[in-house]
Formats: C-alpha cells, structure tokens, sequence
C-alpha cells in the first residue's frame, strides 16, 4: 500500500477521526495535503503540531494534481451537491475512499482490538493503549479522544496488537455501514448497546443491528468482552451462542468490581468468577469509570496480554482523556470539571461522578445542548430527571447545525421543562453572559462541572481562567 500511494488528500481534515487517520498515513510514509471549512483550536493545534497542512475554505484547486487518494469525511457539507470540492474529487480519476475505508487498509494485518459502545469507547480504547504501552507493548491505536497519557489520538507501533475505538455511526455519505465494520475486528469490547445517533437509529432495534454484525464478524479465535450491566448489551450476550466474558460493576458477571472505595484515588477488587484476581487504584471519577476498567481488564488478562502487575500499573498511572471529567483547573480552590454531554447516559454518569466524589459540595452545571438527542422534542422528556439532585443549572443556548433535520426544541422549551422539574435553572446566551452570571454564582463550597460535546463558545476556556484567576 506504502509503494502505491504516495500522496493523499482528505477534504474535511479537521474532523477528530480525519485528523486521526491522516496522522496514521503520515506515519507510513504517506505525504498528506488536506482542506476544511475553518481551522481553530484544539484541532488546529493538533495539525500543526502533526505538520498536518490544511487549507480553509473547500475549492477544486485545493486537490494537488498528484494526488493519488482522496479522502472525504463524514459531513452534511461533504456532498458533490453541497461541495465544489468534493464534486471535484469523485469526478476525478482519482480513487475516492472514507476514512474507514483507509483503516481497513491499515488493519489488515494485526490484531485488533474494537472498544464499541454508545459510551464509554474512548476512555476504555485509551485504558487499553496505555496499558499495554505502559507495558512497553508499543500499540497501535485510533482513539476518538485525546489521552492525557499522550499527546496524539493516534499511533502505528511495533506491537502486534491495535487498539481501535469502533464507531457504530455511518461510515460516509456514500457508505451506510457502521465505521467499526471496516476495522478487521479479532476481539470485541462492548461497553453499551443504549439507543444513540437518533437522527440516524430511530429505534433500538436499529441501533442494535450493526453491533450484532460486529459480533458476529469475529473470527473463530477472537473474544467477546460485554458489559451485563447494560440491559441492550445484556440481551446481545445472550443470543451470543459462543464462548464470551461478561463484566460489569456490581451485576451477574464472570469479572466485576467489588469493595469500592470511592476518593481522589479510587481503590477497588477485580473479581472473577467470584475470585479476586487482583487490587487496583485508579485517579478517574466515577461508577461508570469502574465498569470501563473493569471491561478492560477483562479483555487484557483473558488474552493474556497483559500479567496482573502490569495491569496495576497502567491502571494506576492512567490520566483520563480530555474531556471526560478532566480537572480543567489545577490551581482553584473551586474545581472545575469538563465532561463529555452528547446523551442522557453520558452526561448522567458526569453528574453522577462529581456528586460521588465530592458529597459535601454546592454542583454548579453549564450545559450545552449540542447533540440531535438533546435537541429533539421526541426526547425532552429527558430533562425531567436529568439534572435532578443538581443545586444550580445554566442551560446554553442549543446549537444549529443540522436543525432542519428533525422536530428542534428551542432554548426556552429546554429552560422551561428544566424548571417544571423542581431544578434550578438559567439560561445563557453567549460567552460575555454566561460569565457575568458564573462570577454572580459561584462561591467557594461550589463545583463546576462544563457539560457539552461542544465548545460553549469558549466558556471551556474562560470559566476555568475565571476559577483560576479569583480562587486561589
């Protein structure tokens, strides 16, 4: 593949995956041009420091004439219809493909592993590869997210294994398969089969399809590592007539946790099969941050990859990832947490994690409504449970994008059915506001806990520099 193509462009380069997979022809060998529709941080910084160029604006001319791959990412904006660029690009003769398409090029001859779910596939994709690197396994990874244990979302290594977190979205515009179909799955980690991407899965059923696919795909010799604890994955399970290992925190399974002992370190048992296997510590919030070890754990030590000593210490060394209840502010006396809000289940695990660890605390929540599941009036009901037990909420305007695609709730619809559920809440309208209303707000026995899977419009940035600046 190296000795065929020399030079590939991807049009829409500032996408996480985009980014992730360009990064991974670069390291063969490959030299790579690419084009965008903006080009800001943290995306930004991440091509620059990859020597990743990217040209802003998408144009005909942006394809160089050697170009001998075209790599088009998966957009509403990326159509031949909708772009110059793109229509270009399939009227060439140059070969076209998606960017799971170049990692099945890439997986052929490893041995991977998928971490797939509707949560909690980054932060076990990421477990994982620190763990095997800690290890000195030297891994190949494509994780969706960025470690704090590295400094890229992506890696060819010397090491047989490749760890890759499995998307159950769409491939392309042009491909309706799931992504993780084209990733030459050996062993499968499943973390949750609950009904995600509505715009796409209108039902659980649909939404369960492709992981039954998945499963179904591995080979003779390859694991099944499946959380019991989900009810959606718990029934897959048992329609999988084949040998497999369950886990979960506290259900019916061969590998859970037990004697938790919650803190700013977090000590617990891995048990199987009623055993203990071994005692583990680790830094990273959370319930639902168990059961991702524990699923890892599983997968490690039943395909002997790992030995138990060397699973202590990747567990007890990992950092997290940014933006799953990362600490955003290392010198407040106020802390300030960002997690990742795109469902109800994500965001539910964050405030669930931050009133864990810190009972004696005021919770102060901005959120951001970004995801079709938030913005859908199919699904306000989730509002009415969402935020319950939290003292104060501020609820950001609700992003844009893609709004005509379904029944959009508006900003006062959310604040409204928020309110009528006994939770105390604001709204916010831009960054200027939203800070005025945090100073007004926070006092010193608060918590802050930013939950988006967007931006809020640089109040990620600016909060914290706040928190920082005036609680010391």
């Amino acid at each position: 593949m190296e000795n065929k193509i020399k030079k590939a462009h991807f049009i829409g380069i500032c996408g996480v995956g985009m980014s992730a997979v360009a990064k991974l022809l670069k390291d063969s060998g490959w030299e790579i041009s690419g084009s965008d529709s903006g080009f800001y941080p943290p995306v930004s910084i991440y091509l620059e420091k990859q020597k990743l160029s990217c040209e802003v604006g998408y144009r005909a001319e942006n394809i160089p004439e050697d170009t001998e791959m075209i790599v088009i990412g998966k957009n509403a904006k990326l159509t031949p219809e909708e772009n110059e660029e793109v229509k270009s690009a399939y009227e060439s003769d140059i070969e076209v493909k998606s960017f799971p398409e170049v990692l099945n090029l890439l997986t052929k001859n490893t041995r991977n592993i998928i971490c797939a779910g509707s949560h909690g596939k980054s932060t076990c994709s990421s477990i994982m590869t620190w763990c095997l690197h800690n290890a000195g396994k030297d891994p190949s990874f494509f994780i969706g997210a960025l470690p704090l244990n590295f400094d890229v979302t992506s890696h060819l290594g010397e090491g047989e294994t490749f760890v890759l977190e499995g998307d159950e979205y769409p491939s392309s515009n042009t491909d309706s398969s799931s992504k993780f179909m084209h990733y030459n799955a050996h062993d499968v980690l499943i973390t949750s089969v609950e009904h995600d991407h509505v715009n796409v899965f209108k039902t659980q059923e649909d939404f369960s399809k492709p992981f039954i696919e998945l499963i179904n795909s591995l080979p003779k010799d390859g694991l099944l590592v499946i959380n019991t604890g989900d009810r959606e994955a718990n029934k897959l399970s048992e329609n999988f007539d084949r040998d497999h290992a369950t886990y979960s925190v506290d259900a019916d399974s061969v590998w859970r946790a037990e004697n938790i002992n919650y803190g700013q370190i977090t000590t617990f048992d891995l048990i199987k099969n009623n055993k203990k296997v071994t005692g583990l510590e680790t830094r990273l919030l959370g319930r639902h941050n168990i059961e991702n070890i524990v699923g890892v754990a599983a997968m490690l030590l039943e395909k002997k990859l790992l030995t138990t000593e060397e699973l202590q210490d990747g567990i007890k060394t990992f950092k997290g990832i940014v933006r799953r209840l990362d600490l955003k502010t290392e010198k407040s006396t106020v802390p300030c947490y960002e997690g990742f809000g795109s469902s109800y289940t994500k965001a539910k695990a964050a405030i669930d994690a931050i009133k864990l660890h810190f009972p004696t605390k005021r919770l102060v929540i901005v959120f951001e409504p970004h995801t079709f599941s938030w913005r859908n009036k199919d699904y306000i009901h989730h509002y009415d449970t969402i935020f319950e037990g939290v003292e104060k909420v501020f609820v950001y305007k609700p992003a844009t994008q893609g709004s005509g695609t379904h029944a959009q709730l508006t900003h006062s619809d959310i604040v409204d059915r928020v309110k009528s559920s006994g939770v105390d809440v604001e709204h916010m309208e831009n960054e200027k506001e939203g800070l005025e209303k945090i100073k007004k707000e926070v006092t010193e026995n608060d918590v802050v806990l930013l939950l988006t899977s967007g931006n809020l419009d640089g109040m990620v940035q600016s909060i914290p520099h706040y928190l920082e600046t005036n609680f010391l």
